[in-house]
């Protein structure tokens, strides 16, 4: 078992001390777009239920629990390792409603295997680090892409660990109902890496 109280983890984004200064979106009820504040940061939760929001083919209609931590804002702003490690999958998950730009990286703690993925990316993120590269605890490895290359989403991160290799630069994203208690298992808070911000 990863013991994360004993790390000291740097934050992902430069996003503001004062989680207060979130805004914390709830999608059980609908996603609309016009809602996103343009230049606030915002945050989407972990194991939420969303409806009315994952529609294109990739999510077969049924899988709707989130299993990531999104954190909304605007195009640009850089995304960093949260610890040291080795950049293991990138690729551009270009269908609609995908990742865009992804980047996944391998961490080592409490001598275990954490996977982390980063998604909405820009594309020039894939040229910022390759295959193979070790990183550093704070290290810019990214930055956030816009709609028209993320996916189609409002800009924001999605950041999701995993305790099982993905065997590629994804991971999914929202699982259907019937496979939320294993997937829960799969896929721990990211609030472990992250801290409370919400």
């Amino acid at each position: 078992m990863i013991e994360f109280n004993k790390y000291n983890f740097a934050p992902v984004m430069d996003y503001p001390e004062d989680y207060s200064q979130f805004h914390v979106f709830g999608f059980t009820k609908g996603y609309h777009p016009e809602s996103i504040p343009n230049q606030k940061w915002g945050i989407g939760r972990y194991n939420e239920k969303r409806f009315n929001m994952y529609e294109t083919e990739l999510f077969e209609g049924e899988r709707n629990v989130h299993m990531g931590i999104d954190i909304w804002a605007p195009t640009g702003k850089p995304v960093y390792s949260f610890y040291n490690g080795q950049v293991l999958y990138m690729r551009e998950n270009d269908n609609p409603g995908d990742y865009g730009p992804t980047i996944v990286i391998h961490y080592q703690l409490s001598g275990q295997s954490l996977y982390a993925l980063y998604g909405h990316l820009s594309r020039e993120s894939l040229a910022m680090v390759s295959e193979r590269d070790p990183v550093q605890k704070g290290q810019q490895i990214a930055t956030l892409g816009d709609n028209d290359v993320n996916g189609g989403w409002e800009p924001h991160l999605h950041f999701q660990l995993s305790v099982d290799d993905p065997g590629e630069a994804d991971m999914p994203g929202v699982v259907a109902e019937e496979n939320r208690e294993e997937a829960l298992e799969k896929f721990p808070d990211p609030r472990l890496v992250l801290g409370e911000l919400y």
